[in-house]
């Protein structure tokens, strides 16, 4: 049995494929980022899965790619507690930007792919090996465009009064907004890049208004200042994007590429379908 996981830090899919590539089965859980979990909550979410648990001494094989695993030391750490969960199996662990990249682009094809979902990145891909020229400090200070971003902006305006009163009073009522249920969630719980992120969803129902238009524009053309415009082939390869953020905004994101003479590649919401055919090519 083959495993493959796409981890987001809000939510991880998982396909299961036979040694012929055909699925056995599809499943999810908890995302499961290094950088923000410990080991013990990384174990609870697998054991708490039943298809994992009860195929865990089936599986063979782990292809992992997740958010969070931009380092050797935290690639090496989660592949320490895969193989202790999946006793029989060769586990690889790869950064989140490789399952988006063999999502959308074909194998000796040039392109930039991005990811806008909870958390931002976005990486070269000249058809074998994928480049970087921005190295994510986190949540914190990085992941312009993202859940998190757009987040942290909304609860920011609000506090600041920046935010139109007839929005402000919509984003009261949907929110707990009081600011010890805020700090908690922020400094004392884990994942505080998903709470945040959990605050975008306002922006998506309310993009139509003339202030979260504004958000999204600047929130866009931020990542493509500080991500794309980077690379100097930049305007020469096509821009593809996957994650919710880009999925559910998609033609703000499309007239701000357009608008910096960008080309548009595939928007995806979910890598997971792609990364399922180029695994199995090589079963």
């Amino acid at each position: 049995m083959i495993l493959i996981t796409d981890s987001g830090a809000t939510k991880a899919d998982w396909i299961a494929l036979d040694s012929k590539g055909d699925q056995l089965f599809m499943t999810q859980t908890l995302g499961l980022s290094p950088e923000v979990l410990s080991r013990e909550v990384i174990e609870e979410r697998l054991a708490n899965n039943f298809e994992l648990a009860k195929n865990a001494s089936k599986v063979e094989r782990v292809h992992f790619y997740g958010a969070g695993c931009g380092t050797e030391r935290m690639r090496r750490w989660l592949r320490e507690i895969f193989s202790g969960f999946f006793p029989n199996a060769k586990i690889e662990v790869k950064e989140d930007t490789y399952a988006a990249i063999y999502s959308t682009t074909k194998i000796g094809s040039q392109g930039i792919v991005c990811i806008l979902g909870t958390g931002s990145n976005c990486s070269y891909y000249d058809g074998h090996q994928m480049f970087q020229k921005v190295t994510s400090l986190g949540y914190i200070l990085m992941d312009d465009g993202s859940g998190n971003f757009f987040g942290r902006k909304l609860v920011r305006d609000y506090y600041y009064h920046k935010m139109p009163q007839d929005l402000a009073l919509l984003f009261d009522k949907e929110y707990n907004l009081d600011p010890d249920v805020i700090k908690e969630h922020l400094y004392k719980k884990p994942n505080p890049n998903t709470y945040l992120a959990t605050f975008a969803r306002f922006i998506v129902e309310h993009k139509e208004h003339p202030y979260c238009k504004g958000v999204i524009d600047k929130g866009f053309q931020q990542f493509i200042n500080n991500h794309i415009m980077q690379f100097e082939l930049a305007t020469k390869v096509p821009i593809h994007f996957v994650g919710s953020i880009a999925y559910y905004l998609r033609e703000e994101l499309s007239a701000v590429v357009e608008r910096n003479d960008l080309i548009l590649g595939v928007i995806r919401q979910r890598p997971i379908e792609g990364l399922m055919e180029f695994h199995k090519q090589t079963i």
